[in-house]
């Protein structure tokens, strides 16, 4: 190893410069071994492609081979994209369109009306799928045909004898159908207004003077009155001494208003309520 070290001559590495010339050609190294005599340049290596062959006036086939016993042919005119066939389109564009070197500005309104029925349709296709979401989310929220088919209640009242006041149960309370007397109903008509609670004339709470239909809720708390009780004749909230009269208003006790008066109406026989 000392024997290598001695025999290589250290100034000849230190003398050893390189400069860069400005025209683009490549390097020269400049090997100074006492006097300026040694000029090295390393050849550049031009990349070959289908336009430096065609620039050297080559316009035969490219061969490339790849082993003893595989070749390759790849064609000048395929490397240079001109054998791909662009498709047309011009039984799809319009007249207008088909010219490339015509003036815009002339075909502008033409254009301008076909922007505005695309516009259009548009705008007719968005409101119309805007009115079935609409449509289709206020229907997922109405009741239900079971719902609807307990809504209302039939009842034929000639089973309700007279003087006699029946329960049945409506949306889950309780319905008052009471089939009055002729003195009852003579007795409610004259009550004096100013003495009630919640003024209220017996015409304005039945359609007709020998039907009474009302809800059967206390309107204090919500408690079920009893029928046929109480001082005035009509129904007693026993819970916290609510009186009504057979007209179903508040009389006495702490309730504030009169029972509910639910709709129905006639036909023939039968009432419906809902």
């Amino acid at each position: 190893m000392n024997a290598i070290t001695k025999s290589v001559n250290v100034t000849y590495f230190l003398r050893a410069s390189t400069t860069v010339v400005s025209n683009g050609s490549s390097c020269i190294v400049t090997v100074n071994k006492g006097k300026k005599e040694k000029v090295t340049t390393i050849p550049s290596i031009a990349p070959k492609t289908s336009y430096t062959f065609a620039q050297n006036g080559y316009t035969g086939p490219i061969r490339i081979s790849s082993g003893p016993a595989v070749s390759t042919q790849i064609s000048q005119h395929r490397l240079a994209h001109t054998d791909i066939r662009v498709p047309s389109f011009d039984n799809y564009r319009k007249d207008i369109s088909k010219d490339p070197t015509a003036n815009t500005r002339r075909n502008a309104p033409e254009k301008e009306n076909i922007a505005y029925a695309v516009a259009a349709g548009t705008g007719l296709a968005t409101a119309y799928g805007a009115k079935s979401v609409v449509q289709s989310l206020v229907l997922s929220m109405a009741p239900s045909a079971d719902v609807l088919a307990v809504s209302k209640i039939e009842v034929k009242l000639s089973n309700i004898p007279e003087g006699q006041s029946m329960v049945f149960k409506w949306r889950g309370k309780p319905l008052f159908i009471r089939h009055r007397g002729v003195k009852e109903i003579e007795k409610e008509e004259s009550v004096d207004l100013s003495t009630l609670r919640d003024p209220q004339h017996d015409r304005e709470r039945v359609k007709k003077s020998d039907w009474l239909i009302v809800l059967g809720v206390c309107t204090h708390l919500g408690c079920v009155p009893i029928a046929n009780a109480g001082d005035f004749g009509g129904y007693y909230c026993p819970c916290h001494g609510s009186h009504y009269d057979a007209s179903g208003r508040i009389r006495k006790g702490p309730a504030p208003l009169n029972l509910e008066v639910p709709n129905y109406e006639f036909q023939d026989d039968i009432v419906i309520v809902g």
